[in-house]
C-alpha cells in the first residue's frame, strides 16, 4: 500500500510543480537571464545524467564498455553523422568492447 501512496504523492507533486509554473506571470519569463537559463538548463540536465548513466554502477564510479560507446557516439556527433548512424556507432562500438573484453 506504501508504493500507493508514494505514486499518489509523486502525481500530486507533479500536478502542484506544473500549476506552479503555469502561474509566474509572463513578464518575469521575458528577462533574458530566465530565457536563457531556460535554453541553457535542459542541455545541462541530460548532459548530467548521460554522465551518470554512463560512468556509474550503483554508487561507484566505473569506466566500461558504455564509455566507450559514448565516446563513438560523440565522435560521430562531431563527424555531424545523422542520428541513427550515431545510435549505431555507439551501439556497435559499445557490444565490440564488450564482446572483447566479456
Amino acid at each position: 500500500m506504501t508504493v500507493w501512496i508514494a505514486i499518489g504523492a509523486t502525481a500530486v507533486g507533479c500536478y502542484l510543480v506544473k500549476l506552479l509554473g503555469l502561474l509566474v506571470p509572463a513578464a518575469a519569463l521575458e528577462r533574458p537571464l530566465v530565457k536563457r537559463l531556460a535554453a541553457l538548463l535542459p542541455v545541462a540536465l541530460l548532459a548530467a545524467l548521460t554522465a551518470q548513466q554512463t560512468f556509474s554502477t550503483g554508487q561507484h564510479l566505473v569506466l566500461d564498455a558504455r564509455g566507450a560507446g559514448l565516446a563513438a557516439a560523440a565522435l560521430a556527433l562531431v563527424l555531424r553523422a545523422p542520428f541513427l548512424v550515431v545510435v549505431a556507432a555507439a551501439v556497435a562500438v559499445t557490444a565490440g568492447v564488450r564482446a572483447i573484453g566479456g
